[in-house]
Formats: structure tokens, C-alpha cells, sequence
């Protein structure tokens, strides 16, 4: 007997993840440990974890400031000013933020534009971009639009990743062959290249050095070994390639420089006077703010939301706050001279592996960092610029490696292409035209999908129409019977509509213990990006005590590929036949 519209086919789901249950393995709850005062109980781990993230941080945060073109000591102050104000605004719990490296290509070309090619010029003018953006992110904070990066294709955000990962390899070219480059942009740099190859033999020691911290960066991340899941790879890199610096006498401008008063002499302010009297210059500086907010912000949700899923706890980040919290560091660190300041994957990794427990550990990784700055000086002055060239070569290959491109084609041929296009639209232009003309790929892809669906059912909708569904609510409807709380979607589900579908799967009410999602006919298509933060929320439904999940009309979609997360379309074939019988 075949189901019936008052005991609707049903398919239940349900988490596997049993790493996310909150309960001991005697039944008791396990407790959650807190940001705030409650969470300073936790300062035996916290403080071990702190530690290190320092040990990570130093040689990570220089590197950055390198790859940025600014002054070393910009990297550490940047680290040093998240670890003091992020535990205090909270957002998040086992997140480490400071300077990123994604980051990098944008605040080097923002420097050159508004320094007209010079670097030392344009920084304190950078800094006044990076104190605005600081300025609209609390602005996105108090209208709580952290909600909105959701509607950034997952394509999109990976392709701008990929995109930045090898602009970042390409820049360290001149640092780890010990040579001084004219150009500055990607193209420049490859072009002059080949007339660089001379002067590697002047000094071989350079070129020889940051190619074997290459090969030992790749080498022992390849390596299964609990000391290197806590302490990564980048910090026995630093420290051999600096102690081979020193044994083979590396000349002294091969190594990084600190002052010998950093906070006497190491911080740059802010020119804001520039700024304001010079108006050729408010264009630039807009649109590097706008920028920068972009990227930091949906980089900074994306890597929250990561770390969530591997926090032992499964407690869940405040995204809003966050933001705040990324605001707020950014202005600090523009007014101490520091570069921008958003969530990082490597140090909150290794402060989750470390045993870290709250944000209180990115407090005592700041103070042992500033223990460092102030104390050892002389050992941070060893450290070789080809090291960390390499040390950056291995991070910018980790956002472009090869299984990121084949991943994303066994999603689906047409992620990969939004993929691509956002890439080298960013590769060739810069990150903000990238960002849109993949953002308009995917519109393109969905748009013509949708289209596609409808002339297979030979339906009478106008294409206008079919395309504008897009980006309407696709939610009909929302109730609660007999404490099963129904969800109907009547439209295609992506990332342009998201919101709308979130919206009603976080009102669930508390008496409801069940949740039952239909999807009916007029859901033509569910997205890539719809059906990850799907896929995410059910396996995360436990938090809200919430089982089972049931799908209604699920056997009516199909997925494009084998992927669990593949674009489903509707099945026009089963529709129709089941329209002739």
C-alpha cells in the first residue's frame, strides 16, 4: 500500500557524528566550559594551549607582515591586539585570530595604489582603510548582518581563496631567492622572473636555504605524527632554517629586523590628514575598505564555523559577535600601527589539539607574544626571510592544491566552473571584481538549470519568472502539529534565498520534537551552498535536543553527482511519468 497524504513519505535523519554528544560516557552532561570570568578555572590549559599558539603565531605573523609589505613587527603587534580584545567581546570560543594571510595580496596592492607605488608611503595610509573597515564592521554588527555571508556561494569563497593562495606564492618568488624584484603584482613578478635567474648566483645560500625549509615544510606535513597534529611543521621549519642562518652566517639584511625599542620605534599611526586633503585618494581607499570588510568578514564566519565542528564542546560561535569582536581588534590594531585581524584555521587548530578551552588561551598567547617582543629580540632577528617565504608558499599552496580543484568538480562540473571563474577573474584583476563575477556565475548557472527544468515539464512560466523565483521566499508555509514542526518550501532553494530558509528552520519552538521539511513540487533545484548549510544543520540538530528530521519529497530530487552535497534538481522524468499514468 502506497503512502498517503495523511502519513507522508518519510525519510528520517538523523546525526552520526558521535563525537558531538555533550554527555559523558556514564550519561552525565559534560560541562561547557565558558568565556568570562567562568572560564579562568580552565587556566592550566589554557595557558599550555596559549603557549603553543605563540610558538606558531611569532614566526607566522612575521611572515605575514612580509608577504604584506609591511614591516615585520606589524605582524606580531596585530596578534598581540586580537589576543587582548577578542576574550573580552567574545563571539567565539577556541578561535585564534591575529593577521591573515589571505589577506596579504589585498593590504600590498592597498599600499601601493595609495602610496603610488611606494610601500613605506602607502602603509599609514592603509592603516586608515583598516580603521574604517573596523568602523563598518561594527556598523554590520548593530544592523546583525553577519547572516548575509550566507549568500555567498561556497564556489565563490573557495575560488577567492584559491585565488589569493597562489598570488601569495607567487609573491614570496623575490623573498626566498634573496632578490629585490621591480614589479609587484602577479603578472610583474613572473614576467621579470626570468632576469632574475642571474643574481641566484650571487648569492646561493639564499635560494638554497628557502628551497630545503620547502622540501622540510612539505615533507613533514606529509608525516602522521602526534607531536606534529599539536606543534605544526612551520615551527621546526622556522627553527632549523634560522639555526642553519646562523651556522652558515647569513648576511644580516637576509633576516628580519625588530627594533631594538619596538614600542618606541616599531609602531606606524594611522595619516588620516592624507586622506581627508587629498581627495584623489577616496576612491582607492573606499573601495580597499570595502574590500577588506568583505573578505575579512565572510573569511572570518567561514573559519568559525569550521573550527565549531571540531570544538570537543560543539559549542556554537556567535557569528554577529564576531564580527563586533573583528571590529573592534581592527581598529585597535590600525591606531598601533598593525595589519588587519581575522580568525585563524592553523592556530585555532593547534589550540584545540594544545587542550585550549576558552578564549582566555588567545589572551595568553598575546602575553606570551609580547613576552617575546620584548625579550627576545635578538632570537626573532634570526629568523631568514626565505624560511618564512617558504613557510608562506606551503600556506598559499594548502588554498590552491590540486584536490581542491578535483574536490570541487566531484561536487559538480558546474561548481568548478564558478570555481574557476573566480579565480582567475580575481588572479587577473583583483579580489573584489572576482568576488562579483563569481557570484554572477553562479547566478548564471542556477538561472539557466532552473529554466532547463521548466521546459522539461513544458511548464507555461516565463523564464523572467522562473529566474526572479530565485531570489523570493521559498517557504510557503510554517506550523506545528502534534508537536511536529512542518517546514514547506514551494520555490528552488540557493544561495540567493537562503536566508529565508534559515529563518525558518532556527524558529523551530521548544515544544516541538520533530522536525518534518516538505519539499514540494516547486522546488525545481537546491543549490550546492543550500544543501552544505543543510546537510551542517541537521548534523547539528542535536543541539537543540531535535530528533528526528524528516525530508518530505526528497525521492522527487536528484543529485547532479555522487557528492554528498552535489546540486539536486528536480527528477522531470518521474514527474512526467507520473503525470501520463
Amino acid at each position: 500500500m502506497g503512502p498517503s497524504m495523511s502519513q507522508p513519505h518519510c525519510e528520517s535523519l538523523n546525526s552520526t557524528n558521535n563525537s558531538s554528544s555533550t554527555l559523558a560516557s556514564n550519561g552525565s552532561p559534560i560541562e561547557k566550559p565558558q568565556n568570562g570570568i567562568a572560564g579562568l578555572k580552565h587556566w592550566k590549559h589554557d595557558i599550555v594551549a596559549g603557549f603553543v599558539v605563540a610558538l606558531i603565531s611569532l614566526p607566522f605573523s612575521l611572515g605575514i607582515a612580509v608577504a604584506s609589505g609591511a614591516p615585520p613587527i606589524t605582524g606580531i603587534t596585530s596578534a598581540i591586539i586580537a589576543g587582548f580584545v577578542l576574550p573580552f567581546l567574545g563571539g567565539s570560543y577556541v578561535t585564534i585570530s591575529g593577521p591573515a594571510a589571505g589577506l596579504a595580496p589585498v593590504l600590498m596592492a592597498g599600499m601601493l595604489t595609495l602610496g603610488h607605488g611606494n610601500l613605506a608611503s602607502g602603509y599609514p595610509l592603509l592603516l586608515v582603510a583598516i580603521f574604517f573597515a573596523g568602523i563598518l564592521q561594527i556598523l554590520l554588527y548593530r544592523f546583525k548582518m553577519a547572516r548575509y555571508a550566507a549568500i555567498f556561494p561556497a564556489p565563490v569563497v573557495e575560488g577567492m581563496l584559491c585565488a589569493i593562495g597562489l598570488m601569495i606564492i607567487v609573491k614570496q618568488i623575490p623573498l626566498i631567492e634573496g632578490t629585490t624584484f621591480h614589479e609587484k603584482d602577479v603578472f610583474g613578478i613572473l614576467r621579470e622572473f626570468p632576469s632574475q635567474l642571474p643574481t641566484i648566483l650571487d648569492h646561493p645560500l639564499v635560494i638554497e636555504l628557502g628551497l630545503f625549509s620547502l622540501v622540510m615544510i612539505f615533507g613533514l606535513s606529509m608525516i602522521q605524527s602526534p607531536v606534529l597534529k599539536v606543534v605544526p611543521p612551520l615551527v621546526f621549519v622556522v627553527v632549523i632554517g634560522s639555526a642553519l642562518a646562523w651556522f652558515l652566517g647569513l648576511e644580516s639584511k637576509y633576516l628580519v629586523q625588530i627594533p631594538a625599542n619596538p614600542l618606541s620605534h616599531g609602531i606606524v599611526t594611522p595619516d588620516f590628514k592624507t586622506i581627508f586633503q587629498d581627495s584623489s585618494l577616496w576612491l582607492s581607499c573606499a573601495t580597499l575598505v570595502l574590500t577588506l570588510t568583505m573578505i575579512d568578514g565572510v573569511e572570518s564566519l567561514a573559519t568559525i564555523a569550521a573550527i565549531d565542528k571540531i570544538d570537543p564542546y560543539k559549542r556554537r560561535s556567535n557569528p554577529n559577535r564576531t564580527l563586533l569582536a573583528m571590529g573592534v581588534s581592527n581598529i585597535a590594531s590600525s591606531l598601533a600601527g598593525g595589519l588587519t585581524i581575522i580568525p585563524g584555521g592553523v592556530k585555532s587548530t593547534a589550540n584545540i589539539m594544545a587542550g585550549g578551552k576558552t578564549q582566555w588561551a588567545n589572551f595568553y598567547n598575546a602575553c606570551f607574544l609580547l613576552g617575546m617582543l620584548l625579550f627576545l629580540r635578538d632570537i626573532i632577528n634570526l629568523f631568514p626571510y626565505p624560511v618564512l617565504a617558504a613557510v608562506l608558499i606551503f600556506t598559499g599552496y594548502k588554498l590552491c592544491k590540486p584536490s581542491i580543484w578535483i574536490h570541487m568538480y566531484k561536487i559538480g562540473p558546474e561548481q568548478l566552473a564558478v570555481f574557476s571563474v573566480t579565480a582567475v577573474v580575481t588572479i587577473f584583476t583583483d579580489l573584489l571584481v572576482g568576488i562579483f563575477a563569481g557570484i554572477f556565475a553562479k547566478y548564471l548557472v542556477t538561472a539557466w538549470n532552473v529554466v532547463s527544468i521548466e521546459r522539461q515539464l513544458q511548464s507555461n512560466r516565463s523564464w523572467l519568472v522562473s529566474i526572479s523565483s530565485l531570489f523570493q521566499d521559498p517557504i510557503s508555509k510554517v506550523e506545528l502539529q502534534d508537536r511536529i514542526f512542518h517546514v514547506y518550501a514551494e520555490g528552488p532553494l540557493c544561495c540567493f534565498n537562503v536566508l529565508a530558509f534559515s529563518r525558518a528552520l532556527e524558529s523551530v519552538p521548544a515544544e516541538a520534537n520533530t522536525i518534518r521539511l516538505h519539499f514540494g513540487e516547486g522546488v525545481r533545484l537546491i543549490d550546492h551552498t543550500t544543501r552544505e548549510n543543510l546537510l551542517s544543520w541537521i548534523d547539528e540538530s542535536h543541539v537543540v535536543g531535535i530528533h528526528p528530521i524528516e525530508l518530505v519529497g526528497w525521492g522527487r530530487m536528484t543529485p547532479r553527482t555522487m557528492h554528498i552535497s552535489s546540486m539536486c534538481v528536480l527528477d522531470t522524468e518521474h514527474i512526467l511519468a507520473a503525470g501520463m499514468d
